[in-house]
C-alpha cells in the first residue's frame, strides 16, 4: 500500500525522470509516474512498444501484410495489476478475449482440461487430481503426503529460503507425483519460464501453484488479446502516456546511466540528459550492458549481483500460415509434452482478428509452434523441420497443407531462475535513492510472476521514487501471500515441526 502523502506533482515541482524499457515494467512505471504529474522520458531501444511482447509487420509471399511477435502469451486473471495497466486504454478489457480451455496433451493419449475445474481453493487443486485422467487412484495413493504438504502452505518470500536450493524435478520426485503429471501439471509451470525443470527452483514452481491453484480463484483459464499486440495493447496504451506529456523515445538504446549530483545524467549514442530519477525496466541482457557501462551505479556487491543474472535457454516461435485449416473443433492452444521439441500449438484465427481475417480470404489456418530450452546450438537448425512433422502428429489433418509462409524467431532473452540464486536477483530498491529497478528478473517479495511481476516491479519501482517525494503511489493487488485454507496451512506446519 503507497505511503500517504500528496495526489499528484504540483507542475513547478515536478521531477524529470527517464524510464528505461518500454516492455510491460517500463509502461507500468511510465504510467504511474506520469499520471501524478512526473515529467516523464520513456526510452526503447526497439522501433515499437511492448518490449518481448511487441510486433512488427511483414509481408507474406502471397502479399499479404501481417503482424509478426514472439508468440502466444496467456493474460491470466490472477494478473490483477497487468490487467489494471491496461485499462487504462481499454476500460473494460475489450481487447482480451477469453479461450474457453486450456487443455495439456501427451503423447502418450492423456487429455487434462481445465474448463470443468473448480475455481475455489482448495477444491481448485483437488477438482483438478479428481477430473484428470492423469491422476489414477494407485498414482493418488503414492503420492508422499507429507512431501506434498508445502503445495498448500505456499508463503511468500519464505518459499524461497526453504526451496530455492531444491530444482522442481528434484521436488516432484520426493513428492512421488506421477510421471505423467510431471508433464501436463508442473513441467507446464516450468516452462512458462522458458526453462528446463531440472534447472529451474522449486520455489518458484510452488509459488505458480499457489498462485493459480490456492491462492486465488480465477483458477487456470486466461484470456488473449484479439488483434496482435501492437493494435490491441501497446499502441493504445502509447497514445495513452503521451497524453498524459510522456516524452516516448523508440529507436533510442541508452548505453550508460553516471550519477549527478541528486541525479543522473542518462546517455544514448547522440547525448547525454540529466534526470532527477531513473528507472530500470531493462530485460537481463540490456540490465547487464547498462550497469557494466556505468562505473559509478551501485555498490561492488550490487554490480556483482547483477552481472550474474542469466537468461534461460533459446527458444523458437514457428508461425505457419497454412493453405488449409485445421479441424474445427482444435483449440486455440494446446499445451504438450512428450512430442520431442513441441511445447504447445496455437491456432491464431481462433481468437486473433488479424489471423482470422486471413484464414477466412484465403480458407486456411494461421498455426504457432513453441519450443522451449532449445539446449544445443546443433539442434536449431532442424528444429523448424522436426516442429511442422511434430505438428502433423498431433494434428494429421494438415500434414498435406502446403506452407504458403513461415517465420521462425528464436530468442534468448528470458529470465532464468535457476537453483539458488533468487538472494542475487536484485529488488526494486537500489543503493541509490534516485533509482529503481523493474522487471520479471526483480525481486518483489510479493506473490507475483511473469508478465504479472513486470508490471507490478513496474508499479513498485514508481512507489518507490514518489514515495521519497511525498506522492502517493500506485495500490497493488495480489493473491494472498499464504494458502487460504487454515486447516491445510496448520497440516502443512505440523508436518515442517
Amino acid at each position: 500500500m503507497p505511503l500517504p502523502g500528496r495526489h499528484r506533482f504540483a507542475p513547478e515541482d515536478a521531477p524529470r525522470v527517464a524510464v528505461l524499457g518500454g516492455g510491460i515494467a517500463g509502461l507500468a512505471a511510465a504510467t504511474a509516474l506520469a499520471e501524478r504529474g512526473a515529467q516523464v522520458a520513456l526510452y526503447e531501444q526497439g522501433g515499437a512498444l511492448g518490449g518481448r511482447l511487441a510486433g512488427w509487420h511483414t509481408r507474406l509471399t502471397d502479399g499479404s501484410s501481417v503482424t509478426m511477435s514472439r508468440g502466444f502469451h496467456a493474460f491470466f486473471r490472477q494478473y490483477y495489476n497487468l490487467r489494471g495497466l491496461l485499462r487504462r486504454a481499454d476500460p473494460s478489457l475489450v481487447r482480451l478475449t477469453p479461450l474457453p480451455d486450456y487443455p495439456l496433451r501427451h503423447s502418450g493419449g492423456l487429455t487434462d482440461s481445465f474448463a470443468g475445474v473448480p475455481r475455489t481453493p482448495p477444491f481448485s487443486a483437488l477438482g483438478f487430481a479428481a477430473l484428470s485422467p492423469t491422476f489414477g487412484w494407485r498414482d493418488l495413493a503414492a503420492i508422499d503426503a507429507r512431501a506434498a504438504l508445502p503445495l498448500f502452505d505456499v508463503r511468500v518470500p519464505e518459499v524461497y529460503a526453504r526451496f530455492d536450493g531444491v530444482s522442481a524435478t528434484r521436488f516432484l520426485e520426493s513428492v512421488r507425483f506421477p510421471e505423467a503429471a510431471h508433464h501436463l501439471a508442473f513441467e507446464v509451470f516450468s516452462r512458462s519460464f522458458f526453462a528446463d525443470p531440472r534447472e529451474l527452483s522449486a520455489a518458484e514452481m510452488l509459488l505458480m501453484f499457489h498462485v493459480y491453484f490456492l491462492g486465488s480463484a480465477e483458477g487456470l483459464l486466461f484470456d488473449v488479446p484479439n488483434e496482435p499486440f501492437p493494435r490491441a495493447l501497446w499502441n493504445p496504451l502509447g497514445d495513452y502516456l503521451q497524453r498524459l506529456g510522456t516524452d516516448i523515445r523508440t529507436g533510442t538504446p541508452v548505453r550508460s546511466v553516471h550519477p549527478c549530483g541528486s541525479g543522473a545524467e542518462v546517455r544514448t549514442d547522440t547525448a547525454g540528459e540529466r534526470y532527477d530519477a531513473v528507472v530500470l525496466a531493462l530485460d537481463v541482457n540490456g540490465l547487464r550492458q547498462v550497469v557494466a557501462a556505468s562505473p559509478g551505479l551501485g555498490t561492488p556487491d550490487w554490480r556483482d549481483d547483477i552481472a550474474s543474472l542469466r537468461t534461460a535457454p533459446p527458444f523458437l516461435v514457428s508461425r505457419l500460415w497454412l493453405d488449409r485449416p485445421v479441424r474445427a473443433d482444435r483449440a486455440g492452444f494446446l499445451g504438450t509434452s512428450g512430442y520431442g521439441g513441441l511445447d504447445n500449438i496455437s491456432v491464431l484465427e481462433r481468437y486473433e482478428g488479424e489471423a482470422a481475417r486471413w484464414a477466412a480470404r484465403t480458407g486456411g489456418s494461421v498455426v504457432e509452434l513453441h519450443a522451449y530450452a532449445v539446449e544445443e546450438e546443433a539442434a536449431r537448425e532442424s528444429m523448424p523441420g522436426k516442429l511442422t512433422e511434430q505438428l502433423h502428429e498431433v494434428y494429421p489433418e494438415v500434414r498435406e497443407a502446403r506452407v504458403v509462409d513461415a517465420r521462425h524467431e528464436w530468442r534468448s532473452d528470458c529470465p532464468l531462475f535457476s537453483v539458488g540464486t533468487h538472494h542475487r536477483r536484485p529488488a526494486v530498491r537500489s543503493p541509490h535513492r534516485w533509482l529503481a529497478l523493474a522487471g520479471d528478473a526483480v525481486r518483489s517479495g510479493l506473490p507475483v510472476a511473469l508478465m504479472e511481476r513486470a508490471a507490478t516491479t513496474g508499479f513498485l519501482a514508481a512507489n518507490t521514487l514518489l514515495a521519497g517525494w511525498g506522492v502517493q503511489g500506485q495500490v497493488l493487488w495480489t493473491v494472498p501471500r499464504a494458502g487460504r485454507s487454515a486447516v491445510l496451512r496448520a497440516a502443512a506446519a505440523h508436518a515442517r515441526n
